[in-house]
């Protein structure tokens, strides 16, 4: 990943039926008054009576389809997430909300503004929510805010966060109630996503040291599968505390590549596999409640050496949702400029990505390239079913993350 609102949705909720037991008077034989029933007990009825017929349940309230009102590209719009600097609310991501309905937007760069100017740029892409745009669906606007050198955010009303490294020598209690003072200053500037926290795990200092996406700028909370798990639990439970989604990343780990995906191809992690340490840290998370995973576009030899994992289905499909069970949201990382896709046209980035099972494609630092993904994946889906059903999977999961059901 390259470093350096509010969600107006409609909540879903489904109605569940009330099965309503109702006690009939038993009549005693001879007798024209009812006898009342007294408590749950057998015991309390009488001995001498007829068979009451069963009062059939209320029929269910059919859940609404979340999709219903959207068109193929509104749905198709609510898969991506397009960049804009920090500094200024870009006039092609303006219109990416408006003419290819996208529905996220994410805050690159560096801005050293402040909450308030910050607030009057990310108001201007809500402005842009409407009917015919995004079907009235609220952005998620994200950012990356993990503290160190990887702090896009600062300025008045932010506070200059310390390095992931340094919060992991924090308690967990003390480093959520930071994250949380964290979480509500960017809810103050009107985002609702946050990139964070790193759940890499990387080995040790000396391994730190040969790991540049990661260990390079200190973004690992430590060198323990405990510690790591811990603090960014804490982190992520702040951010909940104030509204704004935290992202986990970069599944199933960063920790043990030795180059950056960002400005190397052919970056392949020769170490993890399915059951390593790495992988575990991710699996606790999802077991404790994690809404929302980032995928990292390394190769994963042990795992499925064919395809990056962002384009991988099985990263995504038989480890991330089958063998850990995680049903939240997946992003990619970018997917724009990294050039470990470079090989990749733009659409089949897109494409590749969502027929994996990426429910959102990051279009960070190259944002102009969004054209071309959302034309190829609107195409595709016209004339694919499958396909299609997949982009349909995807949207229901983003507006559910939205709607936080």
């Amino acid at each position: 990943m390259r470093h350096p609102q509010r969600i107006g949705t409609h909540r879903g909720g489904a109605v569940r039926a009330a099965v309503v037991v109702v006690a009939l008077a038993l009549i005693v034989a001879g007798c024209t008054r009812a006898s009342p029933v007294h408590g749950s007990s057998a015991s309390a009825v009488p001995t001498h009576t007829s068979p009451a017929s069963p009062t059939p349940s209320p029929t269910p309230t059919p859940r609404p389809d979340p999709l219903a009102a959207l068109t193929l590209e509104q749905r198709v719009g609510q898969l991506f997430m397009v960049g804009t600097p920090a500094r200024y609310a870009d006039a092609g991501t303006l219109s990416a909300i408006t003419d290819l309905h996208v529905g996220n937007v994410f805050l690159s760069g560096r801005s050293y503004q402040g909450v308030a100017a910050t607030r009057s740029i990310v108001d201007q892409f809500i402005d842009r929510v409407g009917a015919a745009s995004t079907a009235g669906i609220g952005l998620f606007v994200a950012t990356d805010q993990e503290g160190g050198e990887v702090q896009v955010l600062q300025g008045p009303g932010f506070d200059r966060m310390p390095s992931a490294l340094e919060q992991g020598r924090m308690s967990p209690a003390v480093l959520q109630t930071q994250a949380a003072r964290w979480g509500s200053q960017l809810a103050s500037a009107h985002l609702s996503m946050n990139l964070g926290p790193v759940s890499d795990l990387v080995a040790s200092p000396a391994a730190a040291a040969d790991n540049p996406p990661i260990g390079g700028f200190d973004r690992q909370f430590g060198y323990t599968l405990t510690g790591v798990v811990q603090h960014a639990d804490a982190f992520r439970a702040g951010m909940n505390t104030t509204g704004i989604v935290p992202v986990i990343k970069h599944f199933p780990g960063l920790g043990a590549v030795t180059e950056n995906t960002d400005d190397t191809a052919g970056v392949t992690d020769t170490v993890t596999t399915q059951t390593s340490a790495s992988v575990r840290a991710f699996q606790s998370q999802i077991d404790s409640g994690v809404q929302c995973i980032m995928v990292s576009s390394a190769v994963y030899a042990k795992i499925d050496p064919k395809a990056p994992a962002v384009f991988s289905k099985v990263v995504l499909q038989s480890l991330l949702r089958d063998r850990l069970g995680f049903d939240g949201v997946v992003m990619t990382d970018d997917l724009s400029a990294a050039t470990q896709v470079e090989a990749w046209s733009p659409a089949d980035r897109a494409i590749d990505a969502i027929s994996a099972g990426a429910d959102i494609v990051l279009v960070s630092a190259a944002p102009w390239l969004a054209q071309q993904m959302v034309d190829a994946v609107v195409q595709k889906a016209r004339h694919d079913r499958s396909f299609a059903a997949s982009v349909d999977a995807a949207a229901r999961r983003v507006l559910a993350l939205k709607g936080r059901t």
